[in-house]
C-alpha cells in the first residue's frame, strides 16, 4: 500500500501524479507536498543515502527498466529508515512506458537484525559465475515474500505454498490499458455528441416554457388572449413530449459517480436518477395541455398548473458549470437570464395594474399605470373592464418599465402611482441592483479574460523597453531583442511550456 505513480511520458523529472495514503504515513509528507515532484524522491535523501544507488535509479528511469534495491531514506522529521524500493515500469497497449510504479517496503526492523558481515558475503557470492541470475531470482523472491508475509501472518506455516516459478521466471512488466466496459446497446453516454445536442434542445424548450407559461398565466382572460393561448397548443404539446422523452433517456444515460467513475449499470443509473432529478422532471412533464382536448374552459387554472414546469430551470442552473469555460456561452446565458427575469417582472407588473383596475376603489382605479397608458394611447377603460390598450401594447409597456427599473435608467413615462405599484417598484429596484452586480460583473470579468493576453504582451514589452533604457544598450542589440520578443510571442502567444 506504500506506493507512488509517476508520469513516464514527461521527460523533465518524471513528476509524481499519485501517492497512496500508506506512503504519506510512512514518510510523513502530505499528498500536496509530494505531488508533481521528481519521482526519484530527492526529498527523502539524507546523509546515509547511497550515492551509487541514486545514480542507478536515475539511469533506470532514463532507460525505463525494472529495478529493485535497498536504500536508506529519511522521513520529514529527519528520522532514517531502510526501505526496499521496487521500480516497475507500466506500459500501455502500444508497448510504450507511460507510468512508473514505485513500491516502498519498510525493512528497518529486519535490516537492524541482519549481521554486519552479510554484505561482504553477498559481494563475494556476486563474483562467482552465474551469480547475476541468482541475485535476480533472489530479488524477485524477496519482494514476493515481503508481500505475502502480511497476508499469511495469521495462518499456519505449513499451509503456505509458494510457487517455485516465482524464483525462476522474471515477472512480466504490467500494462496500462483502457479497460473495455461491457455496456448495453441502449445505454446513452453522457458525453456523446447526441446527448450534447439533446441537452441544447431541452435548453431551448426550457426557455420556451419559461417565456410562454408566465405570459399565458398573466395575460389570459380576454377572448384575444384565450385564442392566442389555444393557438400555441401544438407547440406546448411538442414541448411536453420532449420532456417525457427526456425522462426516458435519463433512465438510460450514464453518469459520473462520486469516485470519478462512469457508471454503465442500468440499475444503478435508474436508482441515481430516481434519487436526484426524476420527480422534478416528472412534475414538469405532466401533460396539462391535454385538458384542452376535453374542452376544459378554466384556462387560467391550466396555465397556473403549468407553472410547475419552471422547475426545469433548476436543471439549467446545474449545467451552468459545464459551460463556464466558454466565455461567449456564459455571456449569452447571463444576458438571457437577465432578459427572462425582466419578462417575469413585466408579467407581474401587468397583473398588479389589472388588479388595481378591477378593485373598484374610486381613489386608485383611475390612477393606475394601466389606466394612464390607456388614456395616452386614446384607448381608455370603460367601467373598469371594457376597452383599454391591446395586450401587445400593455406587454411592451410592462417590459419597458421593468427593464428601465432593473437597469436603473427609468425615464418616468411609465411610473408607479398606487401603493401596490410602488411596493413592486421598490422590489424591482432591489432585484435590479443585485442582478446588475451579478450579470455585468461577470461580463466585465469575461471581457478582461478575453484581453488578458494582449495586456500581458504590452506589459512585457514595456518591461523590455525599460530594461533597454536603464542599461543603455546599443541600438542594434535593442532592435534584435525587440524582434526576438515579437517573434517568440507570435509563435507561442506568451505561453511558457515549462509552466504548463
Amino acid at each position: 500500500s506504500n506506493f507512488i505513480l509517476a508520469n513516464a511520458q514527461v521527460r523533465r523529472g518524471f513528476p509524481i501524479v499519485y501517492c497512496s495514503d500508506g506512503f504519506c504515513d510512512l514518510t510523513g509528507f502530505a499528498r500536496t507536498e509530494v505531488m508533481q515532484k521528481n519521482c526519484s524522491c530527492r526529498f527523502l535523501y539524507g546523509a546515509e543515502t547511497s550515492e551509487p544507488v541514486l545514480q542507478r535509479i536515475e539511469k533506470v528511469l532514463d532507460s525505463r527498466q525494472e529495478y529493485q534495491t535497498e536504500v536508506c531514506f529519511y522521513k520529514k522529521g529527519g528520522a532514517a529508515f531502510w526501505c526496499l524500493l521496487d521500480i516497475m515500469p507500466i506500459k500501455n497497449e502500444k508497448g510504450e512506458v507511460v507510468l512508473f510504479l514505485f513500491s516502498f517496503k519498510d525493512i528497518t526492523d529486519s535490516r537492524g537484525r541482519s549481521h554486519p558481515g552479510d554484505k561482504k558475503e553477498e559481494k563475494q557470492r556476486s563474483k562467482k559465475p552465474g551469480s547475476s541470475r541468482l541475485q535476480a531470482a533472489r530479488r524477485q523472491g524477496r519482494t514476493v515474500l515481503h508481500r505475502l508475509s502480511s497476508q499469511f501472518a495469521r495462518r499456519d506455516r505449513g499451509e503456505m505454498k509458494i510457487n517455485r516459478n516465482v524464483f525462476e521466471n522474471k515477472p512480466s512488466i504490467p500494462e496500462y490499458k483502457v479497460a473495455s466496459v461491457q455496456k448495453s446497446r441502449f445505454i446513452l453516454l453522457h458525453y456523446s455528441i447526441f446527448k450534447a445536442l439533446w441537452d441544447w434542445l431541452i435548453l431551448l424548450a426550457t426557455f420556451y416554457v419559461a417565456i410562454t407559461v408566465p405570459y399565458n398565466v398573466c395575460f389570459t382572460g380576454t377572448e384575444d388572449s384565450l385564442s392566442a393561448a389555444r393557438s400555441t397548443i401544438v407547440s406546448d404539446i411538442a414541448v411536453e413530449m420532449l420532456f417525457i422523452l427526456d425522462i426516458i433517456l435519463n433512465f438510460r444515460t450514464t453518469y459520473v459517480s462520486q469516485s470519478g467513475q462512469v457508471v454503465y449499470d442500468p440499475r444503478s443509473i435508474c436508482i441515481h436518477y430516481m434519487a436526484t432529478w426524476f420527480f422534478v422532471d416528472l412534475i414538469a412533464a405532466l401533460p396539462f395541455d391535454l385538458l384542452y382536448v376535453f374542452n376544459v374552459t378554466v384556462t387560467s387554472l391550466v396555465h397556473l398548473l403549468k407553472t410547475v414546469r419552471l422547475l426545469r430551470l433548476l436543471r439549467l442552473l446545474q449545467k451552468l458549470d459545464r459551460y463556464s469555460q466558454y466565455s461567449a456561452m456564459v455571456l449569452t446565458l447571463l444576458m438571457s437570464m437577465f432578459a427572462l427575469l425582466a419578462h417575469w417582472m413585466a408579467c407581474i407588473w401587468y397583473v398588479i395594474g389589472r388588479k388595481e383596475m378591477e378593485s373598484n376603489d374610486p381613489q386608485t382605479w383611475d390612477i393606475g399605470w394601466l389606466h394612464e397608458l390607456g388614456k395616452r394611447l386614446e384607448a381608455p377603460y370603460i367601467n373598469n373592464s371594457v376597452g383599454g390598450p391591446s395586450i401587445r401594447s400593455a406587454y411592451i409597456a410592462s417590459l419597458y418599465f421593468t427593464l428601465s427599473s432593473l437597469t436603473s435608467v427609468g425615464f418616468g413615462n411609465v411610473c408607479a402611482n398606487t401603493d401596490a405599484e410602488k411596493i413592486f417598484s421598490i422590489c424591482t429596484m432591489l432585484i435590479g441592483a443585485l442582478m446588475h452586480a451579478v450579470v455585468f460583473g461577470n461580463v466585465t470579468a469575461i471581457i478582461q479574460r478575453m484581453y488578458s493576453r494582449r495586456s500581458l504582451y504590452h506589459t512585457r514589452m514595456k518591461d523590455l523597453k525599460d530594461f533597454i533604457r536603464v542599461h543603455r544598450l546599443p541600438q542594434q542589440l535593442k532592435q534584435r531583442m525587440l524582434e526576438y520578443f515579437q517573434t517568440t510571442w507570435s509563435v507561442n502567444n506568451g505561453i511558457d511550456a515549462n509552466e504548463v
